[in-house]
């Protein structure tokens, strides 16, 4: 699937990442936070990895219930390391 990635810094110097598909819009609940694109047109596959602090299986997830995935607060990395 291309997405595209939003990135977007957190408290502590973490970040969350919310990846849409590609040319989607940000979802409207979205749009009033910091997101910043990150990536476009990435090719994000049903492997069992973790793409941009997101395990796979779990983006597809929500990507099918709302439309995008996003980082959980657990899952947040340091220093935006992909």
């Amino acid at each position: 699937m291309k997405v595209d990635v939003y990135k977007r810094p957190d408290s502590d110097g973490l970040f969350s990442y919310l990846v849409i598909p590609h040319q989607k819009p940000l979802p409207e609940e979205v749009t009033n936070t910091d997101w910043q694109m990150h990536e476009r047109d990435v090719n994000f596959e049903r492997d069992g990895r973790r793409h941009f602090t997101l395990q796979s299986e779990d983006a597809f997830v929500q990507i099918s219930q709302k439309g995008y995935a996003i980082t959980h607060l657990s899952d947040r990395a340091g220093d935006g390391a992909s």
